[in-house]
């Protein structure tokens, strides 16, 4: 694993696992007033399509701070607009009716500053609908800093990794400032079979290792791979076929502002 920018392929490789909670949450958007639609974190542009039946093209913007990823979202067309930025300080130009996030805001911290912030750019109507995996502390994610701890000590900091509030904490901050509604589904995913190495290795390992595998040089990220193959086979057993049981909790939310 080589460079700081995502790599398309691989977050792609499971994308219809992805879409589905993607798709679930905008289910969950109602009505909306004038204003551009942002697809916040849009990443390699996978909901975009979704976005832009629902609401035209036109009035589709995703932001994003990958050249590689928005590269990609570029090439389905389901955008009016792309802007690179950090989506932790971007501003809009005017008012939104939706600031979508899809499993993204898990990579910035201070959410307490952060998700106010997000509510004040919204046109009066608005709603900000934000998906977040929940899955830190399954052995999926917990093994990639175990290991790291065990093999490697000292050299990764676990605050680097992307992580999310309490429910309790999201109600709490965002209750005060609109209607919210705030819940939780645990998706059971069959992860196809691997050519080489886990099932799980290869869902986890495009978003939530790589923070552990950025400060490892390439003899160490093998060791870890390797490492992490055998150990997550105890909890994630794989069928006779090779595919796997991939148990995986996401948080949602949205708040309609009036």
């Amino acid at each position: 694993m080589s460079g700081t920018d995502w790599s398309p392929a691989s977050y792609a490789r499971f994308g219809d696992l992805r879409l589905r909670p993607a798709l679930d949450l905008l289910a969950r958007v109602g009505d909306l007033p004038q204003g551009a639609v942002c697809d916040l974190g849009c990443g390699n542009g996978p909901v975009g399509p979704a976005l832009a039946a629902r609401f035209g093209t036109e009035r589709v913007l995703g932001v994003d701070n990958s050249p590689a990823m928005l590269e990609v979202a570029r090439k389905t067309g389901a955008y009016g607009a792309l802007e690179e930025a950090d989506i932790a300080s971007w501003t809009p130009d005017a008012s939104l009716a939706l600031i979508y996030s899809n499993a993204a805001l898990q990579w910035l911290g201070d959410h307490e500053c952060l998700l106010p912030r997000l509510v004040g750019l919204l046109a009066p109507g608005g709603t900000l609908a934000v998906q977040m995996p929940h899955q830190n502390p399954a052995p999926s994610h917990r093994l990639w800093h175990d290991l790291a701890a065990d093999l490697f000590p000292g050299r990764f900091d676990p605050a680097t990794s992307p992580g999310i509030l309490a429910a309790e904490d999201y109600d709490r901050i965002l209750a005060p400032l609109g209607t919210l509604s705030l819940w939780e589904t645990e998706y059971f995913q069959r992860l196809p079979a691997a050519e080489q190495g886990h099932p799980v290795r290869h869902f986890t390992i495009s978003t939530f290792a790589r923070p552990v595998l950025a400060v490892l040089d390439e003899a160490e990220q093998a060791q870890i791979i390797a490492a992490y193959d055998a150990a997550v086979a105890a909890h994630y057993p794989c069928a006779p076929d090779g595919t796997a049981l991939f148990p995986f909790r996401r948080l949602f939310f949205t708040l309609d502002i009036g």
